[in-house]
């Protein structure tokens, strides 16, 4: 039995600098991912989207490891999310369990898409954490407009917030990409059916389409939001208009009485 740990370290890893301070043989790499072959069975799958998914390793040796990787992640997590997920090999069928998945063989590209398809399932907690933490600010302040009638939002908070959903937005966009299948899946077809039996095993696009759904819920209350603070700064700038008008009368009223 092989055992597969995936963590989300940070929100980003710098591969570049990584792969050139770490020495070990790459069995596959890219500007998004690097795969690890540390020798007798044992792999090490680093994602730029900072994660780090482990096969067949001891905790000590996944600690040393996350420890050595520290410098390179960007935006740390305080509160690190993981997942576990078992390998059995050599057997007469492909079957997929609730943590586990049995497979005829044991090819060092199968035991990579296993463990793509379980950091991808942790990188969705991740991001499904982010969206809930918007939407329940997103609530906030929609239960705020209902009570007074008004946004309780200053235009440079509105700001930061937009911002904030912009990104992660980004982040998913460029990071997941749950609905596309690996190269090597293309010409395999045991790779193929593995590859569909994960992703469901692991429910990943109905999980990417909630976390699409909750930003395009955000996204819309915040043109809301950018509509009605643009409303209130225009009829902040008549009142001054008016103000300054009606200033502007007395004066020429006083001068007036002067002469």
């Amino acid at each position: 039995m092989l055992k597969v740990f995936s963590f989300q370290l940070a929100d980003t890893i710098d591969l570049k600098s990584f792969k050139a301070a770490f020495t070990a043989e790459i069995h596959h790499g890219d500007a998004d991912e690097l795969f690890y072959s540390i020798g007798n069975q044992k792999y090490i799958y680093v994602f730029k989207y900072g994660i780090v998914c482990f096969l067949n390793h001891n905790e000590v040796e996944m600690s040393a490891f996350i420890q050595l990787i520290s410098p390179f992640c960007r935006n740390p997590l305080t509160e690190r999310l993981n997942d576990e997920f078992d390998i059995e090999t050599d057997t007469h069928r492909t079957n997929f369990g609730f943590n586990k998945v049995e497979i005829v063989r044991a090819d060092i590209e199968d035991l990579r898409l296993v463990m793509l398809n379980v950091s991808q399932s942790v990188a969705l907690d991740h991001y499904s954490q982010q969206t809930n933490i918007l939407l329940e600010e997103t609530n906030y302040h929609t239960q705020i407009l209902e009570k007074k009638g008004k946004l309780d939002l200053a235009g440079m908070d509105l700001k930061k917030y937009i911002g904030r959903t912009l990104n992660l937005k980004n982040r998913i966009a460029e990071n997941l990409y749950i609905f596309d299948s690996p190269e090597e899946t293309w010409e395999d077809e045991y790779l193929n059916k593995l590859d569909i039996g994960l992703k469901k095993t692991f429910d990943l696009q109905a999980r990417f389409r909630t976390i699409q759904e909750g930003l395009q819920i955000v996204k819309e209350n915040l043109e809301l939001f950018k509509d009605l603070l643009q409303y209130r700064n225009s009829v902040v700038l008549e009142w001054i208009i008016i103000i300054l008008i009606l200033v502007e009368v007395i004066n020429l009223f006083v001068e007036k009485l002067h002469h």
